[in-house]
């Protein structure tokens, strides 16, 4: 699904044809690497695709299964204390594809992993999941957005 396309160019190859790029920018507002790469056309419609393929989406290093970091074992132990429905649950491991690892970061304009995204709204990180599971707003949140396991009876 998020392909690799490698760039036959070298960085220094890049920087020596746009000698404008550091003169232009102050060092003090320049642009680190990652911040300075442009999502690719192919890697953003990934990601939209990817974004809407159920209505909670979680971008996480490793599987709900088999977490990789703390971060992601935890926003996953949010979503299921909170209650959100297996059925309306999606998540993608970064850690199986680096455009995807890197991308995410750019599409969402956050910088670390995991990511969560409900109807196609991102909400942030593990920081703000842990911070709106604490003060009630996450459950107020999957509940209007109708996420949750249906109560029974």
């Amino acid at each position: 699904m998020f392909s690799r396309t490698a760039s036959t160019l070298s960085p220094a190859f890049r920087h020596s044809t746009r000698p404008w790029f550091h003169a232009a920018i102050p060092h003090s507002t320049r642009l680190t690497p990652l911040q300075a790469r442009l999502l690719s056309t192919e890697t953003r419609s990934a990601i939209d695709k990817a974004v809407g393929s159920a209505p909670v989406v979680l971008f996480m290093k490793g599987t709900p299964e088999m977490p990789q970091c703390g971060f992601s074992r935890a926003s996953i132990q949010i979503l299921g204390l909170q209650g959100v429905d297996p059925q309306k649950f999606s998540a993608f491991n970064v850690l199986e594809d680096e455009d995807l690892r890197q991308g995410i970061k750019e599409y969402s304009e956050w910088p670390t992993i995991p990511q969560l995204f409900v109807n196609k709204k991102f909400v942030g990180g593990c920081d703000i999941l842990m911070s709106m599971h604490q003060d009630g707003e996450l459950a107020k949140m999957l509940e209007d957005e109708k996420v949750l396991v249906p109560a029974e009876g």
